[in-house]
């Protein structure tokens, strides 16, 4: 019996570091987060800088989400190779499908944020071109490091025996939000300079000729063409989303301009929950593509308690977030974000993965590509939820 029980705990400290080591990559979004907080009076030059931050981490986080989540299920089915060069039509096909979604986004993102600043917030015409051109160009510039970046990890890590369902998105979220963020301030930059704004123009005019003649090479493609329409599902719903998440944050950044410690761990808190929801997603993708488990009331345990470990793997890490941004900006203010960073995670985390099981059940039951939907929706809702349960932590106590 003892015995027993030592394997037992071994086997939960396995599962649970399993989660936690690519977890930990998001460690690196305070990065992204430093980075907020310290040019926090260049994004506030523009009077949108915070509204439209999240959707722009939002909706990369969707595109590569969506990506990273049909490359890992196709590694394991045979769908894409392991080779960077001379891979299969699926694979450059689906890459193809990125670069035109991140344009068709971008535009989403730039059509439903400029309602929302002009019909919402009453924001001027100018701020509003102003506002789109530093959406286009963050994304486009985004996206010729990014998406090339997921293709070669979910690669190297395949071919090094590493399950790219666990490790893949975790990675690749925490780079990308480093990457959207270090280039959103900047792109905020250049815009107030004139010659920024041609490089903001020129940039804008690439994405979109370059998306236009992949879209003019591959429409014959059903597999291009299937994934366009699928995920113009999930963007409708992502558009409105992030800008429900852009207001809260707005509303946060007013609440708390003097704490930036706050600031610094956003982007890694955001990134966590998404991550601990992608891990979900992929894995239950994979294993229902492979036929190990189905959506039965049956297999319902099984699943829940896979959730279990990287649950518990993003509670220590938001307890580290809390007390790496202590020490950033001040040891007084430790036990203030424990409590509240610990207390937002016992929340989020669950809804996160409700939202998994529900996308999953609904999409997979009507004959769709799960991994054309799971990643996306929930990271976005991952975003909003996190940010809201923020703004209602910080209310607490005042």
């Amino acid at each position: 019996m003892p015995n027993n029980h030592i394997a037992w705990v071994q086997a939960q400290t396995k599962y649970i570091s399993e989660s936690l080591l690519p977890l930990s990559f998001n460690i690196a979004g305070l990065i992204a987060g430093t980075i907020i907080a310290t040019s926090f009076d260049t994004v506030k030059l523009v009077p949108w800088g915070f509204m439209v931050f999240p959707g722009l981490l939002s909706l990369r986080g969707a595109i590569g989400g969506m990506f990273a989540g049909r490359l890992s299920t196709g590694l394991h089915l045979g769908t894409v190779n392991t080779s960077l060069l001379g891979n299969t039509d699926y694979a450059y096909t689906l890459f193809s499908s990125i670069v035109t979604l991140t344009c068709v986004s971008s535009l989403a993102l730039s059509a439903t944020s400029s309602l929302f600043s002009l019909i919402i917030l009453g924001r001027t015409i100018a701020d509003t071109v102003h506002m789109v051109g530093v959406l286009m160009c963050t994304l486009a510039s985004s996206v010729i490091f990014i998406s090339p970046l997921t293709f070669t990890l979910s690669i190297l890590s395949f071919k090094r025996g590493l399950d790219p369902d666990v490790v893949l998105y975790p990675v690749i979220s925490t780079t990308a939000d480093i990457v959207i963020t270090l280039t959103y301030v900047a792109v905020i930059w250049l815009s107030l300079r004139p010659v920024g704004v041609v490089f903001i123009l020129f940039m804008d005019a690439l994405l979109l000729a370059v998306s236009l003649r992949l879209y003019a090479m591959h429409r014959g493609s059903e597999s291009f063409m299937e994934t366009i329409r699928e995920f113009l599902l999930t963007l409708v719903v992502v558009s409105v989303i992030v800008n429900v998440t852009g207001s809260t944050l707005d509303r946060v950044s007013e609440r708390i301009q003097r704490f930036p410690a706050v600031y610094m761990s956003y982007p890694a808190m955001i990134d966590t929950v998404g991550d601990v929801g992608s891990i979900v997603g992929c894995t239950l993708t994979t294993r229902l593509a492979l036929g190990e488990v189905s959506m039965s009331v049956g297999d319902l345990p099984r699943i829940v308690r896979a959730a279990v470990y990287p649950w518990v793997s993003s509670l220590a890490l938001f307890m580290f977030y809390a007390v790496a941004s202590s020490l950033m900006f001040g040891l007084g203010s430790l036990g203030y974000l424990v409590v509240r960073f610990s207390l937002m995670n016992l929340v989020v985390v669950p809804c996160i993965v409700a939202v998994v099981l529900l996308v999953t059940k609904l999409t997979y039951g009507r004959g769709l590509d799960p991994d054309n939907f799971i990643i996306p929706i929930e990271t976005t809702l991952a975003d909003t939820i996190t940010t809201v349960a923020l703004l209602l932590v910080l209310m607490i106590g005042g």
